[in-house]
């Protein structure tokens, strides 16, 4: 008799299937990195183990072997020389780290390129903005087909204004100027520009010996009309405004800086830009100003670019992007591929001796290109693991590891050398150096959380401010040893 099985039951079992694959993965690094089965485990009889445990509960030890009550599977015992006891961490072969693909990287010193890239939008200059007023009660005889958003050049006419009160002090001026006193000419011209009359229209009177009522309202700079209020037939008061005009010789480019990295940036500063519009095509221009203000939803500064607009390209609204250069600085690097980010901290995988492997909390700061910069945690020369670092975290993690803290650990192992001491990265500025000592103004250390402040740190050796004097812009890195906060590399900050 056959039976059929239905999709939907094939399905079920396929899913009970994959259940029981995934609750076996948790040791599965374990047993590749040659943890020997509990068949295997009768080769160590002369050995003592420390303790018994499940692998899928690690943190429960047990002192004699057996079941374990928690899953239907023996307990594997724990051997001193596995990583456990004085030397923690994870233990994987060499046959096994090549099977996974890890890749270790030394912790180095380099150069680190301060350049910060944001996107932004194209406005206009508000500083680039003429008002066009009346300057007289009149009325409206002509207008010119103006409208709002059309670009005009300098001295493009808008309307034509009847200026009735204009008409008897013109025809007073004539009458003085009939007479020969040039005194009294003058002071009836002087009349005429006091209320408000160009100097252009008083010169036309003069020439022609007509009073002109009527005047040509004109704009005094060429761009685009942003705002036009005057037609045909109505009537104006002196002062009212008729036209606002943006020039657009030049143009804002407002980008949206993320507070965290917008420190370094200064006004001065040169940038380069990018526009969606015109690909391939690279513009320089200038910080003109850091608006004070901080968007509370997005977290980001407004840096204000002034960028020249020949031709009149570039347009309000157009998309950018910003890349601002600066000076590289020497900092304690690593490649950003070896972080392992977990929400609440940072963490890399230190790649100890004997195929040991150890999780350490680090401080990140600046990232550029593929390196990021770690202020506290590691030291110039410890190696870990850049590629196949989440699979040892995860095993790490199984066993119940501890990760290595930023600025201390837990006791070396007998015979096992000691861990260089965490140096903490900033950057200040020298204000007295004497042979064993140097009085430094710094900036923040978050690692540590120390404010920025003036202070005197040990200088061991004075090779290490070898070029340097007081006054010197420097980063440096220091330790804290009993004797008190000591410099072990400085160097001067260039370009700043």
């Amino acid at each position: 008799m056959s039976l059929e099985i239905s999709p939907r039951v094939r399905l079920g079992l396929a899913a009970a299937a994959l259940a029981l694959v995934a609750g076996g993965a948790g040791f599965g690094i374990a047993h590749l990195g040659g943890t020997e089965t509990a068949p295997a485990r009768t080769a160590d009889a002369g050995r003592k183990p420390l303790y018994w445990y499940d692998p899928m509960v690690p943190s429960q030890h047990f002192d004699k072997p057996g079941k374990s009550p928690f899953m239907d599977m023996q307990l594997v015992p724990k051997y001193a020389d596995e990583g456990g006891g004085d030397a923690p961490g994870v233990r994987i072969d060499p046959a096994t780290s090549q099977t996974l693909g890890l890749r270790t990287v030394a912790v180095r010193r380099g150069e680190l390129a301060s350049s910060i890239t944001a996107t932004g939008t194209i406005d206009f200059n508000q500083r680039d903005v003429a008002i066009v007023q009346a300057r007289a009660a009149g009325f409206v005889q002509r207008v010119y087909g103006r409208a709002p958003g059309d670009v005009v050049g300098a001295g493009a006419p808008l309307a034509d204004i009847l200026v009735p009160e204009w008409g008897g002090a013109q025809a007073e001026f004539l009458a003085v100027r009939r007479t020969g006193n040039a005194a009294l000419t003058q002071a009836a011209r002087q009349r005429l520009m006091l209320l408000g009359m160009p100097s252009g229209t008083i010169t036309s009177v003069e020439r022609t010996g007509r009073p002109h009522y009527v005047i040509t309202i004109s704009t005094p700079t060429g761009g685009v009309i942003k705002t036009l209020d005057v037609r045909a037939g109505m009537t104006l008061t002196a002062g009212q405004t008729l036209a606002e005009v943006n020039g657009l010789g030049t143009v804002w480019l407002n980008a949206a800086v993320p507070e965290a990295i917008a420190g370094p940036l200064r006004p001065g500063q040169t940038v380069q830009a990018t526009l969606a519009a015109f690909p391939g095509e690279t513009l320089s221009g200038r910080v003109s100003a850091i608006l004070p203000q901080t968007q509370a939803d997005s977290r980001t500064l407004t840096v204000r670019i002034e960028l020249p607009n020949r031709g009149g390209r570039l347009r309000p609204g157009m998309f950018a992007t910003v890349s601002f250069g600066g000076s590289a600085q020497f900092a304690l690097l690593v490649p950003s591929e070896a972080l392992i980010r977990t929400g609440k901290r940072t963490l890399v995988m230190l790649a100890l001796d004997k195929g040991r492997y150890r999780p350490a909390e680090v401080q990140t700061g600046r990232e550029a290109g593929d390196q990021t910069e770690i202020l506290a945690g590691l030291s110039e020369g410890e190696k870990i693991v850049a590629s196949g670092q989440f699979l040892i975290d995860s095993e790490a993690s199984l066993s119940g590891v501890q990760a290595r803290p930023i600025g201390g650990g837990t006791p070396q192992a007998v015979g096992e050398p000691a861990a260089p001491a965490a140096l903490y990265e900033t950057a200040g500025k020298i204000e007295q150096i004497t042979d064993n000592s140097v009085t430094l103004s710094h900036e923040p250390v978050p690692a540590i959380g120390w404010p920025a402040m003036t202070m005197t740190f040990q200088l061991p050796d004075p090779k290490i401010a070898r070029g340097l004097k007081a006054g010197d812009r420097v980063r440096f890195g220091f330790d804290r040893p009993p004797a008190g906060p000591t410099v072990r590399r400085m160097a001067k900050v260039v370009g700043q």
